[in-house]
């Protein structure tokens, strides 16, 4: 049947993955036109076609709680389950700002603790645009950071209820997981060194002007025109 997970899908945390999406959800989006019409027979080189299509993310709208498209295929790909390179593929996507959410959902409900902060701690950096359809079927403008901490801080996103993860400084301390780095680290680290070697080279300039300073300040030298100071003054 079209509803039914491939029976070569791996349960994801003890469960069948469709029911991480929860029964009510899971029925709506079942009964749903574009699930029927546009999801069936989908595999996953065919579903990014589908995904590179999207013009807004959301959950579920209207009085009815109508599934968004988005929604739909986060479904499908819970059902299909592609590989785990396809899915890195979606989010290393830059060209389509909608597939690389839609993969960085689907990770965050699929992937393990330390590949969900591998993986979608990046997108912190991409600030691009993207619409985000409400429950009242409006439209609302947001940022795909914004979705990306959403999914590694809440515990829900677009009517659907996160898998529990493990705090960052947990993951940290029993070593499965290397300390944040900031993009912008390089650029003060950049900063530091250039600061750095304009103080060097204030400190040898000074140190040259100082021997400069002694050389033409030498006691010999000094002695020699006290003489003469004095041979012409006694003459």
């Amino acid at each position: 049947m079209a509803n039914r997970t491939d029976p070569a899908a791996k349960s994801i945390r003890g469960t069948n993955p469709q029911n991480l999406v929860e029964k009510i959800v899971r029925s709506k989006i079942y009964q749903n036109t574009y699930w029927k019409e546009q999801c069936f027979g989908l595999t996953a080189e065919t579903l990014v076609d589908k995904a590179m299509e999207l013009d807004h993310v959301g959950g579920t709208f209207g009085g009815n709680r109508k599934p968004t498209p988005f929604m739909c295929l986060v479904m499908k790909m819970l059902q299909i389950q592609p590989e785990k390179e396809i899915v890195i593929e979606f989010i290393k996507n830059d060209d389509y700002k909608y597939v690389r959410v839609l993969g960085a959902f689907y990770l965050r409900l699929t992937g393990s603790d330390t590949d969900v902060y591998q993986y979608l701690e990046p997108l912190y950096n991409d600030y691009r645009k993207i619409r985000r359809k409400l429950a009242d079927g409006n439209f609302s403008l947001t940022h795909v950071d914004e979705v990306i901490d959403e999914l590694l801080t809440k515990d829900y996103s677009c009517d659907i209820a996160l898998p529990r993860i493990k705090k960052r400084w947990t993951l940290e301390s029993i070593g499965t997981l290397e300390p944040r780095k900031s993009a912008l680290e390089e650029d003060f680290e950049e900063e530091e060194d250039k600061e750095d070697a304009e103080q060097l080279d204030d400190g040898l300039e000074d140190d040259a002007h100082e021997k400069d300073y002694y050389r033409g300040r030498s006691p010999v030298r000094d002695r020699d025109k006290d003489r003469r100071h004095d041979s012409h003054r006694y003459r």
